[in-house]
């Protein structure tokens, strides 16, 4: 799997506030999107979400976003170490998305820039 990069999540009360910070401390500009009842600002490393918090008590459960190259490769090769797909791969906004848990408990997004297969 080819790893590109990898995003924190960061949960807030207020977006438009926490926006201005981040903005400034990463020198990147939002780039905002919805996802569910979520509010999501991409700010350079950073995944800013504020919403209900039924929602972001699930999205708290996974540690980081990983960027790869394909999500396809990305299912094989978690699959090949005894990972547990545990949702996806499904389109978003940002690309496809796939959700795994490791072999040692901990649980990560996956995501691609590569469009839903029609």
């Amino acid at each position: 799997m080819d790893i590109l990069g990898t995003s924190l999540r960061v949960c807030v009360n207020d977006l438009d506030a926490a926006i201005g910070v981040y903005e400034r401390l990463t020198g990147a500009e939002a780039q905002r999107f919805q996802h569910g009842g979520v509010s999501v600002a991409a700010v350079g490393c950073f995944f800013l979400m504020s919403g209900p918090e039924a929602e972001l008590s699930i999205l708290r459960k996974i540690t980081a976003t990983i960027a790869v190259a394909d999500v396809g490769v990305a299912v094989d090769d978690l699959r090949a170490v005894g990972a547990q797909i545990v949702a996806g791969p499904v389109a978003s906004p940002i690309g496809r998305i796939l959700v795994a848990r490791h072999p040692d408990g901990s649980i990560f997004e996956y995501v691609d820039r590569k469009p839903a297969a029609a």
